[in-house]
């Protein structure tokens, strides 16, 4: 029999469609299934105008993860989001690459904020819900360097809320990042793991 890290007895169900979640978490050993949670992430945003950009990111993350959990109440459920906030101000995807261009002209030289929540749901019902912050630099950019890079980079870029990814030629637009890499990719694992491990749904 092959050993396992993880102790429930179906997989984890990741209410999320990201293969970069998903590829985070089995690389830390554990099974995985994912489910599309299916919410208007945009309707629910426009619910609590009032909200902060890091209680959005925990509602959303917990909207995610009770939608899933609702139809699976026996398994244990995560959900994730990440909201990028420049200076209270949030950031969606960029549709295409005339908006991942805006996008990048507003946020080169300065810092924003990538605020990733995550919350768990048990027996369908919310267990656990937090958010990570990382905190990140972007190089004084011109006009013909931000093309350069949406030339080298191309519609990979669609999918980041910064029209960025640091595994890729993203790096090269920052001057300093302060956080864990994996809160950067949406989903920090280390409280995620330590809060798992508290229920004792890991073997050590």
């Amino acid at each position: 029999m092959t050993a396992s890290l993880w102790r429930a007895p179906a997989p984890l169900l990741l209410a999320s469609a990201s293969p970069t979640r998903r590829a985070l978490l089995e690389a830390a050993g554990l099974p995985v299934e994912t489910r599309s949670p299916g919410i208007d992430e945009r309707a629910l945003e426009a619910e609590r105008p009032g909200d902060g950009p890091q209680d959005l990111a925990r509602r959303l993350a917990t909207a995610k993860a009770l939608a899933v959990a609702a139809a699976s109440p026996d398994r244990v459920v995560v959900g994730a989001d990440q909201v990028l906030d420049l200076d209270g101000e949030v950031f969606h995807k960029p549709a295409d690459l005339r908006g991942a261009r805006d996008h990048l002209v507003r946020l080169q030289g300065r810092t924003h904020a990538l605020h990733a929540a995550v919350a768990v749901a048990v027996g369908g019902r919310l267990a656990d819900a937090f958010v990570e912050t990382a905190r990140l630099a972007m190089r004084p950019l011109d006009g013909a360097a931000i093309d350069t890079y949406l030339a080298v980079a191309g519609a990979r870029v669609l999918g980041s809320v910064g029209a960025y990814q640091l595994e890729g030629p993203g790096i090269h637009l920052f001057a300093r990042i302060e956080g864990d890499h994996t809160t950067i990719l949406g989903l920090p694992l280390l409280p995620l793991l330590a809060r798992l491990r508290a229920r004792d749904l890991l073997a050590f």
